[in-house]
């Protein structure tokens, strides 16, 4: 536990920082807490992308997880994700496991009135193919 972690009270645990979320956090974001449940199985949405960045923690289960620029990983209960939002591309948010639900609890900062996810359209997802990260 880092010093300046030590005061907190039994129970309570810091599990990750983001130093550099302010600068990501669109000028008059609202914060929005969002709740994904997947059932077995379940390949989430499309590809897609966020009108603010993003920060949460997978609370059920395990989720396949890959954003543009990174490779496809797996992320367990308790572990923590950011995403950017913008620009950058969401192509999996899937349940890895087939006979199990899986969740995960992010809070969203966006503009007022946004769209919690765009889908991509095919088109610009051949256009930007140069960007996804395969795994060998």
């Amino acid at each position: 536990m880092s010093a300046e972690h030590a005061h907190l009270p039994p129970g309570v645990e810091v599990i990750t920082t983001l130093p550099e979320a302010p600068a990501l956090i669109p000028a008059g974001a609202e914060a929005r807490t969002i709740r994904v449940t997947l059932s077995p199985g379940d390949p989430g949405a499309p590809p897609h992308r966020h009108p603010g960045p993003l920060f949460g923690y997978v609370t059920q289960g395990e989720i396949l997880f890959e954003l543009e620029g990174q490779p496809p990983r797996v992320l367990k209960a308790g572990d923590a994700l950011f995403e950017p939002g913008g620009d950058v591309i969401h192509y999996q948010g899937a349940n890895n496991l087939p006979d199990a639900q899986s969740q995960l609890v992010v809070t969203m900062f966006a503009p007022p009135g946004t769209p919690i996810l765009t889908v991509v359209s095919e088109e610009e997802l051949a256009e930007r193919r140069y960007l996804r990260v395969t795994q060998p």
